[in-house]
């Protein structure tokens, strides 16, 4: 009997050590600076942002970052355009990638394309799951939302040239005939719902839910959240 205790004990040690250091990494991603070198790169790439429109980019990734490790190293597809570009310039900073990816997450997080997954339902699968975590994170309904979450609202927010548009109701009347959104009330609904990557939605507006990988991404490989991080 005492040993069934000594597990019991142990179990809930280990459990509470998971959530202190749970709390500790995703205290640290909330506090990172990044590198001032990072930011002027996607000043220049996105010279329109003012410098309290670049701090929303990277409280964007920060979020991007925060939703990974609440993941649990699942595929966690990059809804943003801008953020996806910032994600990009902070991986070719390899040393300080490295070691932000040990402190915060625990392991290296890399950046996997499109193309180089494994089945579009495993890409569908990763942006469900972006949706659902982010809009857990702030606080939002992912079947019933009211406000989209940054990650998915910044590159409307931002006007961002080739961005990633998200309509909230794609069956919106004011958003009939618009083809150039994607649906994010379709993202957080049953399996039932219609979208592959890379092919067109079947709600009747015209707007894709994933979008394809050379349909106005500025030759991003995410493709309207494909990519993402395992």
């Amino acid at each position: 009997m005492n040993w069934i205790i000594v597990i019991i004990v142990l179990f809930v040690f280990i459990s509470w050590q998971k959530k202190v250091k749970r709390k500790q990494q995703l205290k640290y991603i909330e506090n990172y600076f990044f590198h001032k070198g990072i930011r002027k790169k996607i000043s220049l790439k996105h010279p329109h942002l003012s410098d309290q429109q670049l701090n929303l980019v990277f409280d964007a990734l920060k979020d991007y970052f925060q939703i990974c490790l609440i993941a649990k190293k699942q595929m966690v597809a990059m809804p943003s355009q801008v953020v996806d570009d910032a994600w990009h310039e902070f991986i070719l900073s390899t040393r300080f990638y490295s070691i932000f990816c040990k402190k915060a997450l625990g392991r290296f997080l890399h950046h996997t394309p499109t193309e180089a997954m494994s089945s579009p339902t495993f890409a569908q699968q990763g942006i469900k799951r972006a949706w659902r975590l982010a809009c857990a994170n702030e606080g939002i309904n992912p079947k019933h939302p009211i406000t989209l979450p940054l990650l998915f609202a910044i590159d409307g927010q931002l006007n961002i040239e080739n961005g990633f548009i998200y309509q909230l109701n794609c069956m919106d009347a004011n958003n009939k005939g618009n083809d150039n959104g994607y649906c994010a009330s379709h993202i957080g609904c049953s399996s039932g719902c219609s979208g592959d990557s890379g092919s067109d939605s079947s709600d009747g507006s015209g707007s894709s839910f994933f979008g394809d990988s050379d349909s106005g991404s500025g030759g991003s490989d995410c493709g309207g959240g494909g990519c993402g991080g395992d």
